[in-house]
Order: C-alpha cells, then sequence, then structure tokens
C-alpha cells in the first residue's frame, strides 16, 4: 500500500467515523472468506457496515475525534463494526460471534461513551430504533382507539336492547 492509498484509507475511516453513532471493535482469528462475505451481508441487512483495517491506520484515523480511546483495543487482525442506529452494528455483530468461535468482540464506544464486551452485548439486546418508533407509535395510537370505542359502546348497547325488544316481539 503506498502513501496516497493510505491517505485513503484513512480519510474514508475518518469520513465513516464522523457519520456514525457507534463503533463496535471486533478481532477475527482466522476468519475464511465465505465467513467475512457473511458477516458483511448480515451487517449490511442490518443498516451496518464492517471494515477490516490496518491497527495504524486505524490510530490515525481516530486521532481527534470522540473514538480516540479505541486506539487501545487496537491489537491484532481488528475490525470496525459502525452504523447510525446505535442498536444496529452492536446487534449484528453479537449475532454473528455466537456463530463462530473466530470472531471476538473486544470493545466499542457509543460516541464519547466507552464500552466494554459486556456494554455491546447489552446494547445488542436493546430493540433496533425503528422497533422503538413502532412502540411509541402504538402507545401514541392507543389512547385515541380507546375513546373511539368508548364512544361507540353506549350506541351499540342501546342497539343491542331495540334488537332483544324486536326480538322477544317477534
Amino acid at each position: 500500500m503506498d502513501r496516497s492509498q493510505k491517505a485513503d484509507t484513512i480519510a474514508g475511516l475518518a469520513s465513516t467515523l464522523a457519520e456514525t453513532s457507534v463503533v463496535v471493535v471486533t478481532r477475527n482469528h482466522g476468519l475464511t472468506v465465505a465467513q467475512v462475505n457473511d458477516l458483511r451481508n448480515r451487517m449490511r441487512k442490518a443498516g451496518a457496515s464492517f471494515k477490516v483495517t490496518k491497527n495504524r491506520l486505524a490510530r490515525i484515523a481516530i486521532e481527534g475525534t470522540p473514538y480516540q480511546p479505541l486506539g487501545e483495543m487496537l491489537t491484532g487482525p481488528t475490525g470496525f463494526a459502525t452504523s447510525a442506529d446505535p442498536v444496529a452494528a452492536a446487534k449484528a455483530a453479537v449475532d454473528f460471534a455466537k456463530t463462530t468461535d473466530k470472531f471476538e468482540i473486544v470493545g466499542g464506544a457509543i460516541g464519547a461513551q466507552m464500552l466494554d464486551v459486556n456494554g455491546v452485548k447489552a446494547l445488542a439486546e436493546l430493540p433496533s430504533l425503528d422497533e422503538l418508533r413502532a412502540k411509541l407509535i402504538g402507545l401514541l395510537n392507543a389512547p385515541a382507539t380507546k375513546i373511539a370505542q368508548l364512544s361507540t359502546a353506549p350506541a351499540a348497547k342501546l342497539a343491542r336492547v331495540v334488537q332483544a325488544y324486536a326480538d322477544k316481539a317477534a
């Protein structure tokens, strides 16, 4: 890799880190090409991305960002899982780590908050942003539905009483 390629890699990683809200640092010990492709496909489906970079270039890219303390975790063959959704990258990385022992989660960060392995696993157990939005809409919609049901209930009861008298008279 020549200087220009290294500069492009550093700039690309720095721009990726500027756009993300969560970074999960992983270590892979001999993953096959098929496994890495599977990991990247899972990340893509979750709305996240996975990038393997040289540790020295990653340290330069995170310098001056809130993710700078991640530099201590960069030993051995490491990779970054990133996403704009705070849960997506963690969830995809933890799910993939359950399938193979060659993939290890080292830690991560959400904004300036550093996470250890247990923190990343706890983050992965949270519902995604879309699930939270759906629950919120459901909670907001429920009172309106109940009010509509209550307002129509007296009329429905009256109609049933009238129908009962009509059936009785017939």
